[in-house]
């Protein structure tokens, strides 16, 4: 396919002539901006790691017996006519090994920059790409990166409030016996939360995927909403897997994830006009 002529790509500085630019000017620029990038993760990483006790009240919230969660969830089923009140649990947290605390806060600390930098990251990396790209192209994809970011805060979000609170207050709480007490690591919590995290985030770019895949022709909204049972069934699954064994869990994120696949069809609904 013959690009237009009137289409001009345009290099660093506006270059018209992105030629201009060597293989050793562009690995320069690459080097400049993970340098960019690692400098603003390492500040950001400090700043976080000084806030310990508010960075943790935070990250620990979800691990308490009356997280808001919880409360909004009475409210609701109060609201169809329930009295249904979580029972009051206390888990302890502890650490096994001397540096266990102090790694795990380091480690936290980057996790988060990462996640805080995250947008600058994104501008960075579509300003080193930029260069390559006709005018339609950039606002293609800036409009690409907003909806991912966006679906990856949401899917963050959904595992802060819901997926993993939950998934804590059952696995937590769970005994085989009573002569069992259950006390978790602060590594084992830490592990599981960003696992889960980062988990949802990359589920929530189910639209994003059924994008792409339309633009190459691989499925459409027809062949999506043929499908609908067998996604449906698809989707517990998934939820299944990579939730505890808990109806309330499974349903919570069961829903949003068929929602996601819905919106998938209306995406590919709207390429195809």
């Amino acid at each position: 396919m013959k690009r237009k002529p009137s289409q001009k790509r345009t290099g660093p500085d506006n270059n018209p002539d992105p030629n201009l630019l060597t293989f050793g000017g562009h690995l320069e620029v690459l080097r400049r901006m993970l340098f960019r990038i690692i400098a603003v993760v390492m500040v950001l990483a400090i700043a976080i790691f000084c806030f310990k006790d508010k960075t943790f009240e935070l990250l620990l919230a979800p691990s308490q017996w009356d997280f808001v969660t919880y409360r909004y969830i009475e409210k609701f089923l109060h609201l169809l006519g329930s009295d249904y009140v979580f029972k009051e649990y206390h888990i302890n947290l502890i650490a096994t090994e001397l540096s266990s605390q102090f790694m795990t806060h380091i480690s936290t600390a980057l996790y988060l920059a990462l996640l805080g930098a995250s947008p600058y990251i994104l501008v960075e990396l579509f300003r080193f790409i930029t260069p390559a790209l006709y005018e339609n192209e950039k606002k293609y994809s800036v409009q690409v990166a907003v909806v991912v970011y966006v679906l990856f805060i949401i899917g963050v979000l959904m595992s802060y409030f819901v997926l993993f609170p939950i998934s804590f207050r059952f696995l937590g709480t769970y005994q085989v016996s009573g002569m069992v007490t259950p006390n978790i690591t602060l590594k084992s919590y830490i592990s599981t939360f960003t696992t889960l995290t980062l988990v949802m985030g990359l589920v929530f770019q189910l639209p994003v995927i059924a994008f792409f895949l339309g633009k190459l022709n691989v499925v459409n909204a027809s062949m999506l909403a043929q499908y609908r049972k067998y996604a449906f069934l698809v989707i517990m699954v998934v939820a299944a897997i990579i939730t505890p064994p808990d109806l309330m869990t499974l349903v919570l994120v069961t829903i949003p994830l068929y929602l996601l696949y819905e919106v998938s069809i209306l995406v590919l609904r709207r390429m195809e006009k």
